[in-house]
């Protein structure tokens, strides 16, 4: 081979090796930052969508839990409507065959955003009818809570039993409520 046949063939075999290193090597290397870049901006998206997903179930949580609120609050008597369930339960105790019912009044209590107004009962009549009571009671639309019941023998020879509890019954207090909402 000639000199000049050896420097083309050089010559024809250094523009590939010399392309490698200054075409390919460094569109290689900016290829491989393209894709960390990419896979980079997917876990970034992955974790949006993840994110996002979890505020869409946040928020329709959140509007159960406001619809269920609005339900508790619906059977929540206002204060001026207190008396009337009142007369209620004097009514089913009279129904289900008790005597009407002794009321003391305590004086009400805040719980929470709410009141509370336990009322001491007495009452007399016959177990099936204090049943009676107690399932109608539990039927109610409002919220009550009944404590401290003391269920006695009346005195020997008579057939009866003397019924003792505290009912609370739950209500808004309009007063406080107009005060919270800002005077609406």
């Amino acid at each position: 081979m000639k000199p000049r046949e050896l420097a083309m063939l050089g010559l024809v075999l250094a523009i590939p090796v010399a392309a490698y290193f200054t075409v390919f090597v460094p569109q290689n290397e900016s290829i491989a930052k393209a894709k960390d870049e990419i896979s980079h901006k997917r876990a970034l998206m992955e974790d949006l969508q993840r994110e996002t997903a979890r505020n869409e179930d946040l928020a329709a949580a959140n509007a159960e839990i406001e619809r269920r609120v609005a339900e508790i609050e619906a059977r929540l008597p206002s204060d001026k409507e207190v008396d009337a369930i009142v007369r209620q339960v004097t009514d089913l105790a009279v129904e289900a065959g008790l005597e009407p019912p002794s009321i003391t009044s305590r004086k009400p209590i805040r719980a929470a955003m709410y009141m509370e107004q336990p009322l001491e009962m007495e009452t007399a009549g016959d177990f099936p009818g204090l049943y009676s009571f107690l399932q109608r009671l539990e039927r109610l639309p409002r919220i009550t809570r009944m404590l401290e019941l003391d269920v006695s023998q009346q005195k020997p020879g008579e057939r009866g039993i003397d019924i003792k509890f505290t009912l609370s019954i739950f209500f808004q207090d309009e007063a406080a409520a107009t005060v919270a909402g800002g005077g609406a």
